[in-house]
């Protein structure tokens, strides 16, 4: 006899995960998510301006507050360059035809990323000159 309260084996594969294994599907998620980021040649210049930047602040003698700040930055620029990602791979799914929508949604996401890589410039500078 079947058990009325489990899905059927087909939608098994779609269980939401509880407790400690929730936690680890949701790292699993994250690490998948990463590998597919390493893709984009974008995130690997990001990453390469995250190295340099460590280099830059390490040379300048900046402080611990100063990392801090700067890997937050940097954080923060990874979490939305794969949301932008994302939105350019939803777009290019459900409108493969060039659209003015899918095109001001990709050129928004870019604009937030080009904002984020700006302040991160900005605050190296600001260590290095001031």
């Amino acid at each position: 006899m079947t058990d009325p309260d489990r899905p059927p084996a087909a939608a098994a594969a779609f269980i939401k995960e509880k407790g400690f294994a929730h936690f680890f599907a949701a790292a699993r998620y994250s690490v998948q998510g990463f590998y597919r980021l390493i893709e984009e040649a974008a995130f690997r210049q990001e990453l390469f301006a995250f190295a340099i930047g460590l280099a830059v602040l390490t040379v300048f003698g900046a402080t611990v507050a100063e990392y801090l700040t700067f890997l937050v930055l940097m954080l923060i620029l990874f979490a939305l360059e794969a949301v932008n990602t994302a939105i350019e791979e939803v777009i290019d799914r459900i409108s493969p035809e060039i659209s003015s929508v899918g095109r001001h949604a990709k050129d928004l996401g870019s604009f937030s990323v080009s904002c984020l890589i700006l302040a991160n410039a900005a605050f190296v500078a600001y260590v290095v000159f001031f």
